[in-house]
């Protein structure tokens, strides 16, 4: 599907349906790449014809992806990869998907234009949010500039009710 601007959507979160895990295919930059095989293995990951990949397992699902507590999780949590942190959203310096006056947000100063892949079944359509406006696309601009690091708004906030007892780990 081809992803909508952000001046679509109401809002968003993420309950930890993990399809975006089980429909895509994570590309990795090199630093991303080169973590996780130094912690996993290079059986972890694929190459294809100029970038890696996360495996999958034989279901079609990432290969860190497990369930617990009735939600589907990362094992990557500490270094889960640029594109699975911005899924739904797509951040561009250009309007790649066109409707530029739509898709436009204004950063910091800076023009950036901002897109939602419309299969994620948490997007809530309608007029933008002051939490969609103020909070969760900042949010994903900041993470997709590497200016932060931790999530909260473009993450499942149920895992933030878990007891530290609790907080998931990988599974494979």
């Amino acid at each position: 599907m081809i992803p909508v601007p952000w001046r679509y959507v109401n809002t968003w979160y993420c309950d930890g349906c993990g399809l975006c895990c089980r429909e895509f295919d994570v590309v990795l930059r090199f630093d991303e790449w080169l973590r996780i095989i130094r912690r996993y293995g290079v059986g972890v990951t694929r190459a294809g014809l100029n970038k890696f990949y996360l495996r999958r397992k034989g279901d079609g699902s990432c290969i860190f992806l497990y369930e617990a507590f009735g939600r589907q999780l990362c094992g990557l949590q500490d270094m889960k990869p640029i594109a699975c942190k911005l899924w739904p959203f797509k951040i561009y310096t250009r309007p790649k998907y066109g409707r530029a006056r739509e898709a436009v947000f204004n950063y910091e100063g800076q023009r950036l234009f901002v897109y939602i892949d419309p299969s994620c079944p948490r997007i809530v359509w309608g007029e933008p949010s002051q939490t969609l406006i103020y909070k969760i696309i900042p949010e994903f601009i900041e993470i997709a500039m590497g200016v932060r690091k931790k999530q909260f708004y473009s993450t499942s906030r149920w895992l933030y009710n878990l007891s530290p007892k609790l907080k998931p780990r990988r599974l494979i």
